[in-house]
């Protein structure tokens, strides 16, 4: 999701496409260096574990859980708030039967008037033995890139802790992409990666494309790369479990949200679970694939992932685990139940 308060015209991908739209990135020594424990002090909703079932947790849980075969899917909550600006200039081209549809699959999305809510989430993989794959930062602490539009300071380190996962056991960080409310919490202010034994996984795409004064680019991937972190994938990865019988964790490119943006795929038990990231961001792309984002770098590419992704899930039965929805999990023959 790029950031709303900079108005940004459809366009093929381009070097600014796939960036924070934040016009410079803040100081990192003029951010309290306290914002970390600062986020861990905050209070949290109760843990839900939802084991295989299909219904969703309540809306609100900080931490949801689902097993595929040998992985534990945990949807992390980093923040709750309203987007700033109303649905219908975010999704110009919804109707009103589309938003009536939408509004079936996740009544908590609407707001007062024509306001927006929405979650921001993160995920963790958590395969035997504890080891993590977390799939994007979030919104990060106070002075972060999306402090400007974004409800900073996110969760996620007390949510982490929550879910009795320490930064030391994360050993990949996959940035869907490299828009501000999703590689938050990858630094400190300082610049210092928080998760110190990660391998840090972005497409090769997503960083060619950003300019060099870029936010996305000064404030993260700079970092990363000095610390010898970032790795820079290009095209469908296989991260874990290649080969077993158990299951498998696979990078998928998706562009068109930004150049690079990729999901993740979750393999495991003969169950499928599809990691969206920005792919769709509100229900209404759920209720009508076509209905684009005005903040797409490519919205002819964005609707072809997005179409794609949604029919291979209903071929599959795989299970959706949406970043921006009020609801983590969600499974694809439930949309049709609900809009049909």
């Amino acid at each position: 999701m790029n950031d709303p308060t900079v108005p940004s015209a459809p366009s093929a991908p381009s070097a600014s496409s796939a960036s924070s739209a934040s016009s410079a990135a803040p100081g990192r020594r003029r951010v309290l260096r306290g914002a970390l424990a600062l986020a861990g002090a905050v209070a949290l909703p109760p843990l839900v574990a939802t084991g295989s079932a299909v219904a969703a947790p309540p809306t609100g849980s900080a931490v949801a859980v689902r097993r595929f075969g040998r992985y534990e899917v945990l949807a992390l909550l980093d923040a709750h708030g309203p987007f700033p600006g109303t649905r219908q200039a975010a999704f110009p081209g919804a109707t009103a039967a589309d938003w009536e549809r939408a509004r079936r699959l996740d009544p908590a999305a609407f707001g007062t008037g024509d306001t927006w809510e929405l979650d921001f989430r993160c995920y963790a993989v958590r395969r035997p033995g504890g080891r993590v794959t977390l799939v994007d930062t979030g919104i990060g602490p106070v002075g972060s890139p999306a402090s400007g539009w974004a409800p900073v300071p996110g969760k996620l380190p007390a949510v982490l802790a929550r879910a009795g996962i320490a930064p030391a056991d994360v050993e990949a960080v996959v940035l869907t992409h490299l828009h501000e409310d999703h590689y938050g919490w990858s630094v400190t202010p300082e610049g210092v990666p928080v998760f110190p034994n990660a391998r840090y996984l972005v497409q090769h795409a997503e960083v060619a494309a950003l300019g060099p004064t870029r936010t996305a680019r000064t404030y993260v991937v700079e970092p990363l790369l000095g610390a010898g972190r970032l790795d820079e994938v290009d095209g469908r990865t296989v991260l874990s479990g290649r080969g077993r019988p158990g299951g498998a964790v696979t990078l998928l490119p998706t562009p068109g949200h930004t150049p690079g943006h990729q999901s993740v795929l979750v393999e495991g038990g003969g169950d499928r679970l599809l990691v969206t990231g920005d792919v769709l961001v509100h229900a209404v792309q759920l209720a009508s694939p076509a209905v684009g984002y005005r903040y797409e770098a490519d919205p002819a590419t964005a609707r072809r992932s997005r179409e794609q992704l949604l029919d291979d899930a209903r071929r599959s039965g795989a299970v959706l685990a949406t970043a921006h929805l009020n609801r983590p999990f969600v499974r694809p023959w439930a949309v049709e139940a609900a809009t049909g």
